[in-house]
């Protein structure tokens, strides 16, 4: 991508840019022989003033005045109707390529590995999807083809002058390389501010969703005032860059009106005395030149306005395709496709780390059998989530292989992979859509009736049905209308009827009523029947009858076996753990 250096115009994202038009070619050049007719357009007009003034107005032939009248009149009409076209067609062609570039950018961010969104901003991610993108539609609907517009009238003008007097034309291009200079000085330093705009309007962006989304941490630690400063500075630094791009079109605009205004003067001293003294220049001439040095000057003045525009939207590209160019993905060469899937599952020497040089998993190994209940325990940060995320492959392991029924993971395409996996997470995250359009994610295999038999044997049924509107009811965003321990039923529900070969349960019991949890051990019970299950947990209540448990520290498995075997290893982990939670313990019946 471009880098940040001054230049005016960046050609290489130009054109990367108008690849995306390649498929509206037809669009694209009748909006182009639309700019060229209205070039053509902006010249007649004056001429036909001219020869009004010349061959009409002075020798006062009324039949002749009606004549120029109705052809000025009908040129006048072709020019708009050319004009709707033009500007109809641009800005349909540049919501098409936004709309493809949006597509683009999106299917690329699904797609990111989840390394890739734990080290950005949510915020910046929303303005290069949105607001970048919008931005980006400026370049065709008021950049790009206005300025090749206003390019050919200025060519078509000064020929036409030329033409007709080539002194008076010399006067105008004395004044035009001042305001070629000025323009060009303005659209370098515009491209800076623009630059230093879009990064405030994506730190705004960011801070602002971050303390919306946290509104309830900030409340609670009443840190309104500290934020509300916080917010201030950034707002600052905002209209900052802002009034810096003010403060530019300030300077520049007063100039280029005084170098018009100046240019105005002389063609009316020299072209008046000339025509005074009955020289080759006439009264339609001066007059005529009057309106080409403002049709000429006009366009310039506003390619500095356009090219700011465009300016804005080239910016803006240069952010989304930094994120469409980002390599982020993880690698899916596999071709192997999971269909009938046992849930053996393998770790074997796996090594892994987040941050290169500080390992998470130090070369971990264990085995889980088909329909067998595997639960992993450990201290925060020793690993047992990381294990999830790997066997789903969000990340690259560094080291060693995970394996499926003898197939490492990396054989199996992504979405045959994940397909046969089911994770209920402690964070239960659910749409702004009704509870089922969150349990069936809009899949249309899985039809209402096949959710509500499912609701059923987890026994979960009644309490939908309890809600206003029932498996309609509207969640809000992120499912606010609902309990956590709602939510995690929920989450349970639409693990269950995906049918999952392995299901994982990552702290899904923590942080709940006892009434849910009650209800979840009901849920976890049905549907972790006949399956691979992973539970990783902090309550040893909920995993006591797993059938293996493996417990972890540092990165490390230290102890693995079941509920009554790790309780017998003196100073075990696992034992102190089960001591910890539990201070009653009933002498020679040690139970949970």
């Amino acid at each position: 991508m471009a880098e940040k250096n001054g230049n005016a115009f960046d050609f290489k994202l130009f054109r990367r840019l108008l690849g995306y038009a390649n498929a509206y070619q037809f669009t694209f050049y009748f909006v182009a022989l639309s700019a060229m007719l209205l070039s053509v357009f902006a010249v007649v007009r004056p001429y036909l003033l001219q020869q009004a003034i010349d061959q009409s107005f002075v020798p006062k032939d009324e039949k002749l005045i009606l004549y120029y009248v109705c052809l000025m009149l009908a040129v006048l009409l072709l020019e708009v109707l050319f004009q709707f076209l033009f500007i109809y067609f641009a800005n349909w062609l540049g919501q098409q390529v936004v709309r493809d570039i949006r597509v683009a950018l999106f299917d690329h961010m699904l797609h990111f590995k989840k390394q890739y969104y734990d080290q950005s901003a949510v915020g910046r991610l929303v303005t290069r999807a949105v607001s970048d993108i919008e931005t980006i539609a400026s370049i065709f609907s008021q950049g790009l083809f206005m300025i090749i517009s206003d390019l050919l009238k200025m060519l078509v003008i000064l020929g036409f002058m030329a033409y007709k007097s080539w002194r008076l034309t010399l006067i105008v291009l004395v004044i035009l390389p001042l305001i070629v200079y000025a323009t060009r000085v303005f659209q370098k330093k515009m491209k800076k501010a623009f630059e230093e705009v879009r990064t405030q309007v994506s730190n705004l962006n960011s801070f602002v969703q971050e303390r919306i989304t946290g509104m309830k941490i900030v409340q609670m630690f009443t840190r309104e005032a500290t934020e509300y400063e916080s917010f201030k500075a950034i707002n600052e630094r905002h209209k900052s860059a802002w009034v810096k791009t003010v403060w530019y079109n300030s300077i520049f605009f007063p100039i280029a009106e005084m170098a018009s205004s100046v240019t105005i003067g002389l063609i009316v001293w020299f072209g008046g005395l000339s025509a005074a003294q009955n020289e080759v220049l006439t009264l339609g001439v001066v007059i005529a030149f009057i309106e080409l040095s403002q049709m000429l000057f006009r366009p310039l003045r506003q390619i500095a306005d356009k090219f700011n525009t465009l300016q804005m939207g080239m910016v803006a590209a240069n952010r989304v395709f930094a994120v469409i160019d980002t390599e982020a993905r993880i690698t899916d060469t596999g071709t192997e496709e999971l269909t009938v899937v046992k849930g053996a599952i393998d770790f074997t020497k796996v090594h892994f780390s987040y941050v290169q040089g500080e390992e998470v998993l130090k070369g971990i190994t264990f085995s889980v059998k088909p329909g067998e209940t595997v639960a992993i325990v450990g201290a925060t940060g020793a690993g047992k989530s990381t294990i999830i995320n790997l066997l789903n492959r969000f990340y690259e392991i560094d080291s060693g292989t995970i394996a499926i029924d003898g197939k490492a993971v990396t054989q199996i395409s992504l979405q045959s992979l994940r397909k046969h996996i089911a994770v209920v997470l402690q964070d239960v995250f659910l749409f702004a859509d009704t509870i089922l359009a969150n349990i069936t994610l809009d899949n249309p295999n899985i039809s209402q009736e096949e959710v509500e038999k499912a609701a059923k044997k987890i026994g979960i049924h009644d309490f939908i049905q309890s809600l206003p509107n029932g498996y309609q009811y509207d969640v809000k965003e992120r499912g606010v209308m609902l309990s956590s321990g709602q939510r995690q039923l929920l989450s349970f529900l639409r693990a269950y009827v995906t049918n999952p070969s392995v299901l994982i349960l990552d702290e899904a019991t923590s942080s709940i009523d006892s009434h849910s949890e009650q209800l979840l051990q009901k849920a976890t019970d049905k549907i972790t029947q006949g399956r691979t299950s992973i539970v990783i947990a902090h309550r040893l209540a909920t995993i006591k009858n797993a059938d293996t448990i493996i417990v972890m520290d540092k990165g490390c498995i230290v102890e693995q076996g079941n509920h009554q075997e790790l309780l017998k290893i003196t100073d075990g982990y696992y034992r102190n753990l089960y001591e910890v939670q539990f201070s009653e313990v009933k002498e020679g019946n040690i139970s949970l």
